[in-house]
């Protein structure tokens, strides 16, 4: 039963996409060729860093109320953490310019304005 079905959809694509009068009965809506630019969409963020100290730091303050002094430890701890994200980001940002395996959107725009595609159909 499912197979009737399944040649019932390949013979009515096929007749849709047949040459009548010469010419394509299904017909784009634009050309079918990439264009030069990919929208510039900003890449996603990876995790969040350090929140383990952020929520020490401030269950500290919340416990000496708000006394810097008094968590003066936590602090450094949290300012070390961030500073050593801050240096992997970079490292990370320095050594890869793909992230997931995607070009990013402003080299790939440069990819394809230096490699221009033909606008007319083949």
């Amino acid at each position: 039963m499912a197979a009737q079905g399944a040649v019932q959809i390949q013979e009515k694509v096929s007749r849709l996409l047949s040459r009548h009068n010469g010419k394509p009965v299904l017909k784009p809506n634009r050309t079918l060729s990439l264009r030069d630019a990919v929208a510039n969409r900003k890449l996603q963020k990876g995790e969040a860093s350090c929140i383990t100290e952020m929520s020490v730091l401030m269950a500290c303050w919340k416990l000496n109320h708000f006394v810097d002094g008094l968590c003066s430890n936590e602090i450094n701890t949290f300012y070390t953490c961030v500073k050593e994200a801050q240096a992997a980001a970079k490292n990370k940002s320095d050594h890869n310019s793909t992230q997931g395996g995607r070009l990013h959107p402003k080299l790939a725009t440069t990819l394809l304005k230096r490699y221009p595609n033909l606008r007319s159909e083949v």
